[in-house]
């Protein structure tokens, strides 16, 4: 089949990839030049034969939004926009409704694979009706993984997205578990070789997953991650994963803790400890540093 793809970044641009090699079409579009098939939306839409598909894989939020209200002045009815990027699935209520207004469908598809996608594969959740997604289905079946899973019709428009965001905040739980036995292998004085006890877990334990082999790789790299700044950023699911559980009274406290974690890597001098800190000496007369 032929696809227009829009955004050609590290996942784009091997996405792009993986679909080439499987034999079909792939007319990719990207503000910068040096990574684009064409030049412009207006060119890539002309590229391509009705019914047409055109997946977005752009920054959640305004550029999204900017791309799908552009699409659906250019594109048909009969045709379908996805946004595989990592857009809250409330935006994709939104845009479906949109689109539909013109005719044109509309799928949402959380993408999971990173940069090791292309040669992996890629798992996908994606949502919207059965007709669309039909559209779609050559496309989902050479970027999912081998073998029978790695890819599912997770419901109706959103639930792609919001699938991917709980997968999101499982991993933000994950890496923190991972990170705190790590720290505490590293502060006690009787284990001497943190990176090796980690290889160790890779087989036979119930902990054993890629996580684990990633934070292998890294301590093969920097036995004690010396090289890094204790920083972590948030893009935005592991946010909406804890704010998706309050509305809907599901309990998160491991993802919850995980998410607050990451705020507080963000802090060279914490605010809190500070009050706690003049609280203790008020109340017990304990020590306080200064400045």
């Amino acid at each position: 089949m032929e696809l227009g793809l829009v955004g050609l970044g590290k996942m784009g641009g091997n996405m792009r990839e993986r679909i080439r090699r499987a034999g079909h079409t792939v007319v990719g579009y990207d503000r910068n030049p040096d990574l684009a098939d064409v030049h412009s939306l207006e060119e890539l839409v002309g590229k391509l034969s009705a019914p047409r598909v055109v997946w977005v894989m752009v920054p959640a939020g305004e550029a999204t939004q900017a791309t799908v209200d552009r699409l659906g002045e250019l594109l048909e009815p009969g045709d379908v926009v996805v946004d595989g990027g990592n857009s809250r699935w409330t935006d994709d209520e939104k845009h479906a409704e949109e689109l539909a207004a013109k005719g044109i469908g509309f799928v949402d598809c959380g993408v999971s694979g990173g940069v090791w996608g292309l040669e992996n594969g890629y798992a996908l959740m994606y949502g919207g009706d059965a007709e669309n997604v039909a559209k779609v289905q050559p496309v989902f079946d050479v970027l999912k993984p081998e073998g029978d899973f790695g890819a599912v019709h997770a419901g109706k428009v959103g639930a792609g997205h919001f699938a991917k965001m709980v997968h999101n905040g499982i991993e933000y739980a994950m890496m923190q578990a991972y990170a705190e036995g790590w720290e505490l292998l590293e502060k006690v004085d009787s284990v001497d070789n943190v990176r090796e006890v980690f290889r160790s877990w890779q087989e036979g334990t119930v902990i054993r997953s890629w996580l684990l082999d990633l934070a292998v790789n890294a301590l093969d790299e920097d036995e004690h991650l010396g090289d890094l700044r204790g920083y972590a950023q948030d893009s935005g699911e592991g946010r909406w994963t804890v704010e998706a559980a309050i509305d809907n009274a599901v309990p998160l406290p491991a993802i919850t803790a995980s998410l607050f974690a990451r705020f507080a890597s963000r802090q060279d001098d914490s605010p809190q400890m500070k009050m706690i800190a003049a609280l203790r000496n008020q109340f017990g007369g304990h020590a306080v540093e200064k400045k």
